[in-house]
């Protein structure tokens, strides 16, 4: 059969020698292409020509070839390709991946995952005993990867359309009392004691209060600078580099009643030069979390304080809690906690206040010595309930 190319306004249909027919198409890319497949009858050729006509005028066109690529070729090619994300997140990128992801997607092409085969991917992981957080973290990751394939145009729409499935809902984590922090530094190794003082008042993450160098301290002024963090990788390497986010980088106050504390600190076991690590190992090395947890038998101690499962990160938990109690403005408790987004800042937020100094004062004149008679801990000027 004659090309009908000149009678057609889009794309053509040729008669094989087998008596069935075919489509060729210009793509998007300026590219002549055949169609996928072949056509008992000539008006079903034309149909497929109108289909693949009208996808390209609403731009849900998606090149066939392309789609078939492995899930698992792509992400891993996803995640070499972004130069911008910190070695950690490379490597929780990677994990997912590897955990969760291609043992079930990855020999899929990506043209052929759907969202029914998602929901059925989240449930088989709940049904292998994997945490709800974990699940949510895997399908944002899975979800970031399909938009940048629909952006790419080899999928027409992202499959991870599933209605609440990145959300995720951790359980709710304990927040120490004033005098239950001081009671877990007194349980503390004497070289460590302030570790936890300042972690905790300053809302410091582990990464944040491990790379504290001397001249990060300055304690006439009532402050702690926060210029850069460790980060651990689970091969144990460690990177020095700066804080999470922009916002990372900043000056907190921290209430008079622990600058003692980091005084006799800093006497007996901190280097002199600025540059010195303000807090270090048991023979003056780096501080690692692992070693740290090993030293002071952390979960032991705990439970002698009565709040088993307790981790480290509870401390700034702990912290952002009692900023946000002593009446932090949105703005000063974003400041405070090194975020540049409210929405976490929002979760420790009950109303407005004063700014970062007073909220230390605030801090400084809480009562260390016991419970009031309803059960809270008692400030100068307001209650930090529990």
């Amino acid at each position: 059969m004659a090309n009908k190319a000149g009678h057609r306004r889009f794309g053509s249909i040729r008669k094989l020698p087998s008596g069935r027919f075919q489509i060729r198409y210009p793509a998007p890319d300026g590219k002549l292409r055949s169609g996928e497949t072949t056509y008992e009858r000539e008006r079903d050729a034309e149909r497929a020509l109108s289909l693949l006509e009208a996808k390209m005028v609403t731009g849900d066109w998606t090149d066939p070839q392309r789609s078939k690529v492995k899930l698992g070729d792509y992400a891993a090619k996803w995640i070499s390709e972004r130069t911008e994300l910190r070695p950690r997140t490379v490597e929780i990128y990677s994990g997912l991946l590897r955990r969760h992801v291609a043992p079930y997607f990855g020999n899929v092409a990506l043209g052929k995952i759907n969202t029914e085969m998602v929901r059925e991917w989240r449930a088989t992981l709940a049904s292998n005993g994997v945490g709800a957080t974990e699940i949510a973290k895997a399908y944002r990751f899975l979800r970031a990867v399909l938009m940048t394939a629909t952006d790419d145009q080899l999928i027409p729409r992202n499959p991870c359309r599933i209605r609440g499935a990145g959300e995720e809902k951790s359980e709710e984590r304990p927040v120490l009392t004033v005098a239950q922090v001081f009671q877990l530094a007194d349980l503390m190794p004497v070289r460590l004691r302030a570790l936890i003082l300042l972690a905790t008042f300053a809302s410091l993450r582990w990464g944040e209060v491990a790379a504290l160098r001397r001249m990060d301290l300055d304690l006439n002024a009532g402050t702690v600078s926060v210029r850069q963090q460790h980060v651990e990788l689970d091969t144990g390497e460690l990177l020095v580099g700066p804080p999470k986010s922009r916002a990372g980088l900043r000056t907190v106050a921290i209430p008079e009643a622990i600058i003692p504390a980091l005084r006799q600190h800093l006497d007996q076991f901190t280097e002199s030069e600025p540059t010195a690590l303000v807090f270090t190992g048991a023979n003056g090395g780096i501080l690692r979390r692992s070693n740290f947890r090993r030293a002071v038998k952390w979960s032991e101690t705990t439970r002698k304080l009565g709040v088993p499962g307790l981790h480290f990160h509870d401390l700034r938990h702990t912290g952002n809690t009692i900023a946000a109690s002593a009446g932090a403005s949105l703005r000063d408790l974003m400041a405070r906690m090194g975020h540049d987004s409210v929405r976490a800042a929002m979760i420790y937020q009950h109303r407005t206040a004063e700014a970062d100094h007073q909220i230390a004062d605030v801090m400084n004149g809480q009562d260390r010595t016991g419970p009031t008679d309803r059960g809270e801990w008692s400030l100068n000027k307001i209650d930090c309930v529990r």
